[in-house]
């Protein structure tokens, strides 16, 4: 059975909006290996209609000659969750899922692959809590306050128990705390 796998930049005060803005500073090798492991490990990506459009504009125009990365998240399968966008995609290896959220990622977990990574997508990632379809959320938890943004988690969400399955600390200070649904 697959695992999907949430993977969140975010900082101190559970922003995760614009990390461009406020990550960099902190990416360093060990980050580098450890998103690099995490992808390693799985064979297909799940993101929401805005990451997708973002990253489809971005990565196709990348030379794997210059940036390794490009040719793995180009070739990767790529599931989309959306109620506005259309088949075909443009971003090859693209699939649409547009009906019943929870039985279709049901479905992608009891097939044959690695894992299923999810990075980005705050909305999908709380969702898929909440359906009990998440089974790892690692979070890379900067040590800076930036006061505003895109949360992963908002106010009035439901409770969920999780257990820490790992951590580690980078040297920048970064936290990489890796943490399962707990049983109730």
């Amino acid at each position: 059975m697959r695992k999907v796998v949430a993977s969140e930049f975010l900082t101190l005060d559970g922003v995760m909006g614009l990390p461009e803005r406020w990550n960099l500073a902190y990416f360093n090798d060990e980050m580098g290996r450890a998103i690099g492991e995490g992808f390693a490990a799985a064979d297909a990506m799940l993101m929401g209609r805005v990451l997708y459009e973002e990253w489809a504009a971005f990565w196709p125009q990348q030379d794997p000659q210059e940036n390794p990365f490009a040719a793995q998240m180009n070739s990767m399968q790529k599931y989309v969750v959306s109620t506005t966008l259309e088949q075909p995609l443009g971003w090859e290896n693209s699939t649409l899922i547009n009906g019943n959220v929870a039985e279709e990622i049901a479905e992608l977990k009891r097939g044959e692959g690695g894992d299923i990574v999810i990075s980005g997508s705050g909305t999908l990632v709380r969702s898929l809590l909440r359906l009990g379809l998440l089974d790892e959320l690692k979070l890379m938890v900067h040590p800076i306050l930036v006061g505003g943004g895109k949360r992963l988690f908002e106010e009035g969400e439901r409770q969920a128990k999780l257990e820490l399955a790992d951590s580690k600390t980078f040297s920048t200070g970064v936290l990489y705390l890796t943490y399962r649904p707990a049983g109730d």
